[in-house]
């Protein structure tokens, strides 16, 4: 039976994080292999924990992904949908000004909004399936393990929380708000390639070409979509 945990240092196994002794003590478990804390983050608070995360820590990241219990992973992906949606609609709007205030506009524009919603989980989706197609030609071993399915999941979905960083530009719209989505985007790759390496124990070089691969064919997506709406 496989080990819970993992160190976060060396990715080693390890049966437990830490120990409870009496009067509320508690002892940090030691890595047999590096000889460090299996998971430092134990006594480190929430916002340290994001911190490191926000840097691309890998350490950060095996906490987060291997040891922590986070449940809140499809939450999340729906927010930051949400709020990639109305960054989209809100720009849409900008770009199709109307006085007019009947209730057909309004609704117009109540379902250009879900056709947003609609275009970004498509893209997601493509995005994820572009990752595991990869896997399925590289890594069949790690694939056809379901559990290993769901980790990859969870960790890829956890890793977009930087897409919740589109809100500032929301709420405070100026110049050179397409150089800070770019730059969104670009963190949130990051991260993706940082949780995918944990994930598979493998390369920078190997989890940035799985990324990659998952990026054309959302990108891919993306333009099929837009040459269809053009012709309609």
């Amino acid at each position: 039976m496989a080990a819970p945990y993992r160190c976060v240092e060396c990715n080693e196994e390890a049966l437990e994080l830490h120990r409870d002794y009496s009067h509320s003590i508690i002892k940090i478990t030691i890595c047999k292999s590096c000889q460090k804390p299996v998971d430092k983050y134990v006594e480190y608070d929430p916002v340290i924990i994001l911190i490191d995360a926000i840097l691309c820590k890998v350490q950060a990241y095996r906490h987060i992904i291997l040891n922590a219990n986070i449940n809140i992973h499809w939450k999340l992906c729906i927010f930051c949908l949400l709020c990639e949606a109305y960054l989209r609609w809100s720009h849409l709007q900008d770009s199709q000004q109307t006085v007019d205030p009947t209730d057909i506009i309004r609704y117009a524009k109540e379902w250009d909004f879900y056709l947003m919603f609609g275009l970004a989980s498509l893209e997601l989706t493509a995005f994820l399936s572009g990752v595991f197609f990869f896997l399925w030609l590289t890594k069949q071993d790690f694939i056809q393990k379901k559990s290993n399915l769901n980790m990859l999941l969870i960790a890829l979905l956890l890793s977009g929380y930087g897409k919740l960083l589109v809100i500032p530009v929301v709420i405070w719209e100026h110049d050179d708000s397409p150089l800070y989505i770019n730059l969104i985007k670009f963190f949130v790759l990051a991260s993706n390639a940082q949780a995918v390496r944990v994930v598979l124990n493998s390369s920078r070089k190997f989890a940035l070409s799985v990324i990659s691969v998952g990026w054309m064919v959302e990108r891919f997506t993306a333009y099929i979509f837009q040459h269809l709406k053009l012709c309609t």
